[in-house]
């Protein structure tokens, strides 16, 4: 899934930036190339990159088998993690995607 970038936001996640809002987040992250990954909870698995100064790319491997509490916990983390680093809530994604869906863009 690809996120826009709000306008001024990519300085905070250029560089290392990414990765440390990442461990800032789910307290753990490491480096495979240029995508920066972790897990917590009911992630098994997250990848994340920039793409450009405006696209931050998100892949994310899900662990359904976890209780209530965890997936509660993962999805406000989740939230958190792509609101430091696209600087846009949750409701402003939301828009934002419902946007692009009407336009017929990716």
């Amino acid at each position: 899934m690809d996120y826009d970038i709000k306008k001024g936001k990519f300085t905070d996640i250029d560089g290392d930036g990414l990765r440390k809002v990442v461990e800032e987040t789910f307290g753990k992250a490491k480096t495979e190339g240029d995508l920066v990954v972790t897990s917590f909870g009911a992630l098994d698995r997250l990848e994340t990159k920039t793409l450009s100064k405006s696209q931050l790319f998100v892949c994310t491997k899900m662990n359904k088998d976890v209780s209530e509490e965890v997936a509660t916990e993962t999805i406000k983390r989740y939230n958190q993690f792509l609101e430091k680093a696209t600087g846009f809530n949750a409701k402003e994604r939301g828009k934002r995607a419902q946007k692009k869906a009407k336009q017929g863009g990716p």
